[in-house]
């Protein structure tokens, strides 16, 4: 029996995710004796905070599944937490809890029936998942000099040329890969809307916008807009697995089908996770994002300044924890290549902006600014102030190291 004859022509194409692959990639040549920096994977360095641990701990023996769309009490948490934020009035009704927002997401792919718009940048699932789901993407190219994100003209074009079908559109702001926070989303929502474009708003990292405002494109268009996010980012809790999906009473009956496949995948999300995410969730945690936000802030603009130069463009940290370096030279012919040159040369992980959406031969790589300490950055460090470079060089210094490699690397290219 050939095994290629069983899997289906969709998912023979797919490759593992670039961000878990490199992770394991950087662990086994750790595992060799290798120095790594691990620049590859995003994850928060940081600690969840003591009282959500101490709820989790507490409820370390409810044991007994939980409704599938989720505690209700949590549920009402999150809705009144994201009411505040968006100024829309969302319930509880119209929360769905998964086992961290990629669930969620993939939830809403296999339901909706039409075509996705998605702009390069864009994080490395979204097209596999709506691959898998059998839907079209178009990719809609940006530019540095656009932040990375499409102009609402770019999007009318493109809606027009999709037609009748329906059409979802991914914003992710702050953006992973290029670290860009999105100024355009009025703009975009009023094309959005004039089209009817469902928007799916990924906001896992909006708590960490550097520009202290949490911008939601829900705020301008609610009615089309479902929004992601989950405690990975903010709360550092990304093994935790806990994300939500919120939709407004418009896409109420889309969420209900939603609801329908989580029921025959996953059944419900961990019970003490629940409950623990109900503290997160109802708690003030402003002070300790303040905090982790500026270390970001400070230790992103630590990175840039070392790296941008005549042969390296990058646009300054705007929010999460990347950057998204370009890499001028005749050397290399696909981004894949050059990551693995840097990895060879230097220690330095980096994902090739091929797995983000890019074409292969544009020298785009994404850079995550995460290889520290977090916790010990927390208990020695305690301002809302850009950091000196003196802290960022005692508290990283695998930041530090990776950067002034990658530095020296990048100015012997030609």
């Amino acid at each position: 029996m050939k095994e290629k004859k069983l899997v289906k022509k969709n998912i023979l194409e797919l490759t593992p995710s670039a961000t878990l692959a490199i992770n394991e990639k950087c662990k086994q040549l750790i595992s060799e004796g290798k120095k790594v920096y691990k620049f590859g994977f995003g994850q928060s360095p940081f600690p969840v905070p003591k009282k959500i641990v101490s709820s989790l701990i507490d409820n370390a023996e409810k044991k007994d599944y939980l409704p599938m769309q989720g505690l209700p009490v949590l549920r009402a948490s999150i809705a009144k937490n994201l009411s505040s934020l968006t100024k829309n009035n969302f319930v509880k009704e119209n929360i769905l809890i998964t086992p961290g927002s990629k669930e969620g997401m993939y939830l809403m792919h296999v339901a909706f029936d039409g075509e996705i718009i998605l702009p390069s940048s864009s994080w490395v699932s979204y097209a596999p998942q709506a691959k898998i789901a059998n839907n079209k993407v178009h990719w809609l190219n940006t530019s540095r000099e656009n932040n990375w994100f499409p102009t609402a003209e770019e999007i009318e074009k493109k809606a027009k040329t999709i037609g009748k079908k329906n059409i979802l559109l991914i914003i992710n702001s702050p953006n992973n890969p290029s670290g860009a926070v999105c100024k355009n989303l009025k703009e975009i929502a009023k094309v959005a809307k004039k089209y009817k474009i469902m928007i799916l708003s990924d906001e896992i990292y909006t708590h960490l916008s550097f520009c202290n405002k949490y911008d939601s494109i829900s705020s301008y268009y609610p009615e089309g807009t479902l929004i992601s996010s989950s405690l990975s980012k903010w709360c550092g809790a990304g093994g935790w697995r806990l994300g939500f999906i919120a939709a407004p009473k418009e896409l109420s009956g889309f969420l209900s089908k939603m609801k329908v496949i989580g029921s025959e995948t996953f059944s419900s999300v961990s019970s003490p996770i629940q409950y623990a995410a109900i503290e997160a969730y109802s708690g003030d945690y402003s002070d300790y994002i303040n905090r982790t936000k500026n270390i970001l802030n400070s230790v992103g603009r630590y990175v840039y300044n070392r790296i941008k130069s005549n042969k390296v463009l990058v646009n300054p940290p705007q929010g999460g924890f990347y950057l998204m370096p370009e890499f001028l030279n005749s050397k290399f012919k696909d981004s894949s290549e050059l990551c693995d040159a840097i990895l060879e040369e230097t220690g330095v992980a980096l994902l090739p902006g091929s797995s983000f959406g890019f074409e292969k031969d544009k020298m785009l790589t994404r850079l995550s600014y995460t290889d520290f300490d977090g916790k010990k950055f927390l208990e020695n460090v305690n301002t809302n102030n850009q950091l000196e470079d003196e802290v960022i060089e005692k508290y990283a210094p695998n930041i530090v190291e990776g950067t002034e490699k990658l530095s020296k690397w990048a100015k012997s290219l030609q």
